[in-house]
């Protein structure tokens, strides 16, 4: 009965590591990579219990491999993990990847591949990625970080648009550990966390909902876009 049930334990190992992580990752990132650049119209909901901040706009500029600048007339309240992340930039980098398994994610069947950064430079400790393999697409990431605890990304794309770039993200953290601006601009207004003896109130949950329109992909983007203004 023992050799069977390690056989058993063996086949099962065997069997989850069956698809290479590095080749899913790498086709991912290969369908990325026919976007050399683009910009989008944004709009911006932030859902945070002690923070009112009116939905913004603004739009956004991408050049491969990692360029972003985000221009806006008032204030806009990104997570940067969110908007500057790309499958391109988190497969470059040197890590571990291993294949977890094959699951349904809201009815579509997604790879399960987790990420190990190597080194210390990164925030990040671990990745996990949801991918759909039918359309090299990511649909979720969930990052363990050092200072900022766990967030998720999740990625919403139009079947009607050809290339991979999504149509709305929600970016899901805890307000306990993400770093969040207090004192935002007139626009807004804080509410400090109730708490009890003294400690917050249990962990209170975060959103930032981004929905992107009018692309613009291929056109040539100045480098001079991206440069820091004095």
């Amino acid at each position: 009965m023992k050799i069977i049930f390690f056989f058993l334990l063996i086949s099962n190992q065997i069997f989850s590591q069956s698809k290479n992580p590095e080749e899913i990752l790498k086709h991912v990132a290969d369908n990325f990579n026919k976007v050399k650049d683009y910009t989008a119209e944004i709009s911006i909901k932030v859902n945070v219990e002690f923070i009112k901040v009116p939905e913004a706009k603004a739009k956004i500029f991408f050049k491969q491999p990692d360029k972003v600048h985000l221009k806006s007339d008032g204030f806009a309240m990104l997570p940067k993990n969110g908007m500057e992340f790309s499958p391109t930039s988190l497969i470059n980098t040197k890590h571990t990847a291993i294949y977890e398994n094959d699951v349904l994610l809201d009815g579509i069947k997604t790879s399960v591949v987790k990420i190990i950064p190597l080194g210390n430079q990164d925030d990040i400790i671990l990745s996990t990625l949801w991918i759909d393999q039918d359309k090299q697409l990511i649909r979720k990431v969930e990052s363990t970080t050092k200072t900022n605890g766990i967030f998720v990304i999740d990625f919403s794309y139009s079947d009607d648009f050809k290339y991979p770039l999504p149509e709305e993200i929600v970016f899901s953290f805890n307000t306990d550990k993400m770093n969040i601006p207090l004192n935002i601009n007139d626009d807004s207004t804080t509410e400090k966390p109730k708490k009890k003896n003294g400690k917050p109130d249990g962990i209170t949950k975060g959103r930032v909902i981004v929905k992107y329109s009018n692309y613009e992909v291929n056109k040539g983007i100045p480098d001079s876009v991206f440069e820091k203004k004095n």
